[in-house]
């Protein structure tokens, strides 16, 4: 359920432990600094991936089969050939555009099947990265949901609300990428900014310009609207969290612009030709602010101009 969100959230940045230290000195650190640690949750394990001929890094993109999360994928595996990428979505065998990647990176594409209203795909997702990988450096969080034909579409009057369809985008596009950041928590705690020349792991939410609250002035798209104000607000949340608990994760939120992207379409008419961005540019745009993310943008809401939004 990829889709083109009005606003993206600025995904944190992972990382590099020590960009001078070779990727298997660095890991074989990281597995004595584990076995001395008891209480690490996050282990690494004998199936785990060969990663020793350089650093790059671990990203992991939620909501990857088309739009917004499949040009992460394309952009994030062709500016770093050294990087892996895990790309995750409902119906991997469906997923054509990421079935053409992974014939052009089968060593550095994983495919994954993760749906965000299944807490068991997202678990099972987790133990699979713990065991292949082992850690996290970066998490994009780009799945969400704004119409489906006879299921859900943007509301235009409190007339035309209904319970349904405000669970439905509450779930997808709020509790759904909170619950993925539950589940690789201990993955990113493990991989801080290890391999990316950063201090610290990002996670980077897509949410929309429509939800936030001080910038709404006309109104509708209540479920929508509202998903991602929760979503905003949960995310700030959890970046509280981590600073109090001094883990090396940054959490941010982004706001992608409008992309010409299937979830736009509906809804393009009214919208200048020089607002309309292509994936590529958005995404190019958007990646340019999880890289030059610092420890002071930790809970930050930001458009794909590096603006910040007001909540």
């Amino acid at each position: 359920m990829n889709h083109h969100h009005h606003l993206i959230l600025r995904t944190p940045l992972i990382m590099a432990i020590a960009s001078t230290t070779t990727f298997s000195k660095s890991l074989s650190l990281m597995r004595s600094i584990r076995s001395i640690s008891s209480s690490s949750i996050v282990c690494f394990c004998s199936s785990a991936v060969n990663l020793s001929n350089g650093d790059g890094g671990i990203s992991m993109v939620q909501g990857a089969s088309r739009g917004i999360g499949l040009e992460f994928v394309k952009q994030l595996l062709g500016r770093n050939e050294k990087g892996h990428v895990i790309a995750t979505c409902r119906n991997p065998d469906k997923a054509i555009g990421l079935l053409e990647l992974k014939k052009q990176f089968p060593e550095h594409l994983h495919i994954q099947q993760l749906d965000v209203t299944d807490e068991r795909t997202i678990e099972a997702s987790a133990n699979s990265i713990r065991e292949r990988y082992g850690f996290l450096n970066l998490l994009i969080n780009a799945s969400g949901i704004l119409s489906i034909p006879n299921v859900l579409q943007p509301e235009t009057t409190l007339s035309k609300v209904q319970k349904s369809s405000l669970l439905l985008a509450y779930e997808v596009n709020a509790v759904g990428p909170i619950m993925v950041i539950k589940h690789m928590w201990p993955l990113l705690k493990a991989g801080k900014g290890f391999g990316t020349g950063q201090d610290f792991a990002v996670v980077a939410n897509i949410s929309a310009r429509v939800g936030s609250i001080g910038d709404n002035r006309l109104g509708g798209w209540h479920s929508y609207r509202s998903s991602k104000s929760a979503l905003n607000q949960l995310t700030k949340t959890l970046s509280v969290e981590f600073a109090r608990r001094k883990d090396a994760i940054i959490c941010i939120l982004l706001h992608p612009g409008t992309v010409d992207t299937d979830l736009s379409k509906p809804f393009q008419k009214n919208v200048p030709q020089e607002k309309l961005f292509t994936k590529e540019y958005s995404v190019q745009k958007l990646l340019g602010i999880i890289n030059n993310v610092n420890s002071t943008d930790n809970g930050k809401f930001f458009a794909w101009d590096g603006q910040e939004i007001p909540w």
